[in-house]
């Protein structure tokens, strides 16, 4: 018996160091030292009002409830200073400028991305993340920074499972709630700053709904943490969007049941030229633009009302509010419609070897237009065009975010969804089902096509558009088509200079690497760092402090696929063996390509 008592003791000790130990990166999270860039240059890749507009028009999404004011007054843990200013933001990896200063547009003097929002009949200003927070890039080279809008974040977003290295923003945020909420000066500290002249009537109601919003988040914490949803660790610049939405709509939306393990975190795809495409995502499942910017700000924390206050289903035409902005994310497709692909500035990073480039293009025309140089469909609207799916089978990239996204299935019959109304909604199927659909076991795409449908439908019809206004903010007039497939899309690769790392996953550091083997590339190696290396073409994977290991043995992390290797065609090779010269030469054009120098190559 006193063994068992001591057994006992010892392990209850060594739970509660883990915890200590968890406890205190959380709360002093691993973060790389803020350095502030001597300059940010800006390319020209749209106007400025174009990117104002991009940087801070909201799109509906609500951070757990949490207030604008009072993210701006939030303290950290363990100091008076403030949680919200851009140099401590930007160690997270979000995008400041030196030189910045508060606007109308961005009050609170935040990142870019980070906006705030109104709801219909309220005055509260919600915190809103935008889609530029995740898809704005920038690189560093000899202390100079270069913008990259609508390429990809290379911040620490989205993890709430609490991890010995700390280091994500979600973790930091809840830390500092938790102190103030707990530590009775720091609260009044927080209050009178909220409230100001209100203080004495209003600190009690304030008190009350700051911690309904910091159980949201801890119940989020502990319910991602217990249910083991996110085994692998996404790092800098990566999220598993899919599998993040469908446990939000679907899991916590639907029933627990729902809830499934996202294992397959992929990079923040760069967003010029993406209205052009025929189909968009990493496997090219989707096509309408605002069934993909519904289900975008779906994931990130737009409200979604499925059911009743008697935990009811909504039916007919109750269904489905939603807080997504719905002309505010029109305004920000038609914006990126402007958007350039960035150019290569030789001014900043050196200049590019013409000669190299040339045999470079050579090179490309045989060996890798084949997949990124789609044809065009032209039409009134636009010059669609028409990417190559490509099977994983043959690619061999990791598999986990096709597979996943092709194979888990979903519960919704509590939605009471009735067959003929699911087939008065603009949704089309690919390929078209040979039975009529089992709401008890629906697809990821299907089942969040039929819900940004419900959603797009009550948004139209609360704002009494038109028919021809309805088939603009669709988007071309598109149905929400989904395409249910184990692909991965080949894209244009116009500007992927400027997007570090490579493959949907993030797995493979430069483009170098990308057109070597699989045995040549890194297992492991560092993310975080934006500093660029121009010859690789790629980010800086040296260890530094605040840095994140990837491991690409790790599943989700696999680095296999898209070789130029020795071998027949399909398996993960798509082409021969380059040799290092050759890779040069790819790796020069893959600068230019498609931008003004590329014309002038011989």
């Amino acid at each position: 018996m006193r063994f068992l008592t001591r057994a006992l003791l010892l392990i209850a000790a060594l739970l509660g160091l883990v915890l200590a130990v968890v406890l205190y990166y959380v709360i002093n999270p691993d973060l790389p030292v803020y350095v502030p860039a001597e300059q940010v240059h800006y390319l020209d890749q749209w106007t400025e009002q174009d990117r104002q507009t991009y940087y801070f028009t909201p799109q509906g999404t609500e951070v757990k409830g949490l207030r604008y004011d009072w993210f701006g007054a939030l303290e950290l843990p363990f100091s008076e200073k403030r949680f919200a200013t851009p140099e401590y933001l930007a160690r997270f990896g979000f995008l400041v400028d030196p030189k910045q200063h508060a606007t109308p547009a961005n009050p609170g003097n935040l990142p870019v991305g980070f906006t705030q929002h109104t709801n219909p009949g309220s005055n509260e200003r919600y915190l809103d993340i935008t889609c530029a927070a995740c898809h704005t890039g920038e690189l560093r080279f000899k202390g100079q920074a270069v913008r990259i809008d609508g390429g990809a974040a290379h911040h620490v977003l989205p993890s709430s499972v609490p991890t010995l290295r700390g280091g994500s923003f979600g973790q930091a945020l809840v830390a500092s709630l938790f102190s103030t909420y707990y530590n009775p000066w720091k609260f009044q500290r927080f209050a009178r700053t909220v409230l100001g002249e209100n203080y004495d009537a209003q600190h009690e109601q304030l008190r009350t709904d700051f911690k309904q919003s910091l159980n949201t988040f801890v119940h989020e914490a502990w319910n991602d943490t217990h249910r083991g949803l996110y085994p692998t660790q996404e790092g800098p610049g990566r999220t598993d969007a899919f599998g993040r939405i469908a446990n939000a709509a679907f899991g916590a939306g639907v029933s627990e049941k729902n809830y499934r393990v996202a294992n397959a975190p992929v990079d923040y795809p760069q967003l010029w030229d993406i209205w052009k495409f025929d189909w968009v995502q990493w496997n090219g499942s989707a096509q309408q633009p605002m069934a993909r910017n519904i289900g975008e700000a779906l994931g990130v924390g737009a409200t979604l009302t499925m059911f009743d206050a008697a935990g009811q289903a909504l039916t007919g035409d109750a269904r489905y509010p939603s807080g997504a902005r719905i002309s505010d994310l029109h305004t920000i497709e038609v914006t990126l419609q402007g958007l350039k692909a960035p150019v290569w500035p030789q001014e900043l990073l050196g200049a590019i070897d013409r000669s190299r480039a040339a045999q470079g293009k050579t090179l490309f025309a045989r060996n890798c237009a084949g997949c990124h140089v789609p044809s065009v469909e032209k039409t009134p609207e636009r010059d669609v065009l028409l990417l190559k799916n490509l099977p994983v089978a043959y690619i061999g990239t990791d598999p986990n975010t096709a597979d996943n996204i092709f194979n888990q299935r979903y519960d919704l019959s509590a939605l009471k969804w009735d067959p003929k109304e699911l087939a008065a909604l603009n949704v089309k199927v690919y390929p078209t089902a040979e039975v009529p659909l089992d709401t008890s076991h629906v697809s990821m795409t299907t089942g969040l096509a039929y819900i940004t449908a419900f959603v797009e439908a009550r948004a139209y019809r609360d704002m009494k558009l038109t028919p021809a206004q309805t088939l603009e903010f669709d988007g071309f007039g598109l149905p929400i088509s989904v395409r249910e497939e184990r692909t991965y899309r080949a894209r244009p690769l116009d500007g992927v200079w400027a997007t570090p790392p490579f493959l949907h996953n993030g797995s493979v550091p430069s483009l170098y690497q990308l057109l070597s083997p699989q045995d040549e590339r890194a297992a492991t190696f560092y993310t975080g760092s934006v500093e660029f290396d121009p010859r690789h073409v790629g980010y800086s994977t040296e260890n530094f402090a605040g840095a994140f290991l990837f491991d690409t043995k790790i599943s989700g992390n696999h680095n296999s696929g898209h070789e130029f290797r020795t071998g027949p065609l399909g398996n993960g090779v798509i082409g021969r063996l380059l040799q290092p010269e050759e890779r040069w030469a790819l790796v020069e054009y893959l600068k230019v390509i498609g931008g003004p120098l590329d014309t002038q190559l011989q």
